[in-house]
């Protein structure tokens, strides 16, 4: 019989319920289960694909090309497994379904409406996910905060689904904040009664409060928030800040946090290993205590959220901890970067990314990246739109062909080296409709893509609707570029390197490989990639950069 357990916030949104569940999620697979994690999101976009980073942050994509919420990275991350499309929905989702079977018929001429039919489909989705997974336990987070008029029909769901499920099969966790008042040197419990309050005023008991803070939320405030929520004195946790979202595990494990989980489900609390995670936390601890760092500069358009890039820092991350080093990752605004003040903001960098994005604003101040990085041999990681502007500025610089661009900039420029994919000629819609998911790359011999992947066959995940344009790939070739990765028909490029006699470590990927980095096992690409950087920064050759035990 799978378990759920349903993740609320109460407050305010940005709370940290992701790392509480993922964390949650962890801790419970280190105890033998087989774990899956689902966000239910109440917004009326049909998916987070269409919407600016600024808004949610990065779109995260599943192995099977679902453009999701960036929470489904954490998870991923967290619990060390491929999510689907089915670990994401949305109120636009579930509307978009009802309305098509409507359109169909299938209610056979009755009114639908909220509830029953919009409860009951959002509660399909918690069974599907169950079904198509045989997990041991499912962990879904509700999106937004107890209180929000569009999250009603899923705290409704959320409520029906534990009664026909089962009391002893169901328990809530809800996330709520705890402030500190600087004036009154105190915390204030008072916004949590307020959210457990409202929670229950539409039928739900919480089982578990969690409390979030920049302040530590001692035992007698955690007894009065008992008190007052009518939980138990141990079913409330304190989660302060921590140095690091990968800590939060260890935090919650001290105060044995998935042990009550465990006996509220009647789950066999079995003996958990986390020794894997903490040799990567005091790895991590131990690389950001050292003075001295490797500086990596993230060429970007969207530099004012960081969560737009979530994905490609904690790839770096990853890579930094693997070799013992600390990585010191600053976002460059590609749009106020020019040949005039290139050498002020990139001077020091010590390795530079330029990673996925869509339309004009900042392109040339990413060629400007790219050459800088290919002309003063610095380290250089394309991404997506990083490897396209890689091949522009290649083109431009090397092969002779001034103003050589991609026609989703320029569509009637003379070089179009970069062109609209063949099968998105005639997409008109722009929800789910790009080149999405993983896809198999034949990995070229003797490259330095071989060197990291150490496989002929690799699949990464792409979210991209432009490719390199085939009617100039001989020329780019002809003067030095050099294809390290096709798609097995060999009609798409794949990924794009400079030859090491030429340049110590210049290799751009169409695919985002940062949506496979692990803690534990960075993505090859970016583990390669830092390790140029740790030996450029330190004056050594690069594979005198070895990664620790």
């Amino acid at each position: 019989m799978t378990k759920h357990i349903f993740v609320t916030g109460g407050v305010v949104s940005s709370l940290g319920k992701g790392i509480t569940a993922a964390s949650l999620g962890r801790l419970l697979k280190a105890r033998g289960y087989k774990v899956m994690m689902q966000k239910a999101d109440p917004y009326l976009n049909v998916d987070p694909g269409t919407m600016s980073p600024f808004q949610h942050g990065e779109v995260f994509v599943t192995e099977d090309g679902y453009e999701s919420d960036l929470d489904l990275g954490h998870y991923e991350r967290f619990i060390d497994e491929n999510l689907t499309r089915n670990s994401n929905f949305t109120t636009g989702a579930i509307y978009q379904s009802l309305i098509a079977r409507e359109r169909q018929g299938d209610f056979l001429g009755g009114t639908v409406q909220v509830i029953p039919h919009v409860t009951n489909a959002i509660k399909e989705r918690f069974r599907r996910i169950e079904e198509q997974t045989g997990a041991d336990v499912v962990i879904t987070e509700l999106g937004g905060t107890i209180g929000d008029i569009e999250g009603q029909a899923f705290v409704e769901a959320i409520r029906q689904f534990r009664k026909e499920k089962g009391y002893e099969d169901c328990c809530i966790i809800h996330v709520s904040l705890v402030p500190y008042i600087a004036a009154a040197h105190e915390v204030k419990t008072k916004p949590t009664q307020h959210s457990v309050r409202e929670l229950r005023s539409m039928g739900i008991q919480p089982d578990f409060i969690v409390c979030r803070s920049d302040h530590e939320v001692d035992a007698d405030i955690r007894a009065k928030i008992a008190s007052f929520c009518d939980v138990e004195c141990d079913c409330v946790f304190e989660n302060s800040d921590c140095p690091s979202i990968y800590d939060v595990p260890a935090h919650l494990a001290e105060q044995g946090f998935d042990r009550k989980v465990c006996e509220r489900l009647s789950l066999d609390p079995r003996t958990g290993d986390m020794s894997r995670w903490y040799d990567f936390t005091s790895a991590m601890h131990a690389a950001n205590a050292r003075a001295d760092v490797t500086r990596i500069r993230v060429v970007g358009k969207y530099t004012q959220l960081p969560d737009a890039y979530l994905s490609v820092i904690e790839a770096l991350h990853h890579s930094g901890v693997a070799f013992g080093r600390h990585m010191d990752i600053e976002l460059v605004d590609g749009e106020e970067l020019s040949e005039d003040n290139v050498e002020e903001v990139l001077g020091d960098a010590d390795g530079i990314l330029v990673p996925g994005g869509f339309g004009l604003r900042g392109i040339e101040g990413k060629v400007c990246a790219a050459r800088r990085a290919r002309t003063l041999k610095v380290p250089y990681l394309g991404i997506c739109l990083g490897l396209q502007v890689a091949v522009c500025e290649f083109a431009r610089d090397v092969c002779d062909m001034p103003g050589a661009s991609s026609t989703e900039f320029v569509p009637d420029c003379a070089y179009p080296v970069i062109d609209l994919m063949p099968d998105q000629a005639d997409v008109t819609d722009k929800g789910g409709t790009m080149r999405l998911g993983a896809y198999p790359c034949k990995v070229v011999t003797g490259t330095l893509a071989e060197e990291a992947y150490a496989e002929p066959l690799v699949y990464e995940r792409h979210r991209h609707r432009y490719e390199v344009n085939n009617a100039f790939r001989d020329r780019l070739t002809a003067a030095g570029l050099k294809i390290s990765g096709l798609s097995p028909d060999e009609r798409l490029v794949e990924m794009v390197e400079l030859p090491e006699d030429v340049h110590p470590w210049f290799v751009a990927s169409q695919a985002h490989p940062e949506f496979k980095s692990r803690p534990d096992r960075p993505a090859p690409l970016f583990r390669e990639f830092v390790r140029a950087a740790i030996a450029r920064h330190e004056g050594c050759d690069r594979h005198e950069v070895t990664a620790l035990a």
